[in-house]
């Protein structure tokens, strides 16, 4: 059995073990602060950090598991589209808290 087909397209999917590895590690992130949550007895910032890794944790596993980005050469265009992506959204999200945060400013004066 290979460890990577390809379609018409060039490409590249996941095998078995490799979506079963993807699943097995989000399970278990998000099983870890659901417990956590649940469990109850955790202060609010170790609850928000935990949530916080494990959701960042969670969006790395997707994207190598399941959207099958990785560094290699068939990827690179693919890697670049997301990376410019979240950038963009940064821009977007950080611009506009920024802005907000000005005219807030200058109408309590």
């Amino acid at each position: 059995m290979m460890s990577h087909e390809h379609n018409a397209a060039g490409a590249a999917h996941g095998n078995v073990k490799q979506y079963t590895i993807g699943f097995i590690l989000s399970v278990i992130l998000t099983i870890i602060p659901f417990g956590m949550v649940m469990a109850g007895g955790f202060s609010r910032g170790l609850l928000v950090a935990v949530i916080a890794i494990t959701a960042i944790a969670q969006v790395l596993i997707q994207l190598v598991y399941f959207l099958h980005m990785n560094s290699s050469s068939e990827q690179r265009w693919n890697v670049i589209a997301f990376v410019y992506t979240i950038v963009c959204i940064a821009v977007l999200l950080i611009g506009s808290v920024w802005i907000m945060n000005y005219l807030h400013l200058n109408m309590m004066i």
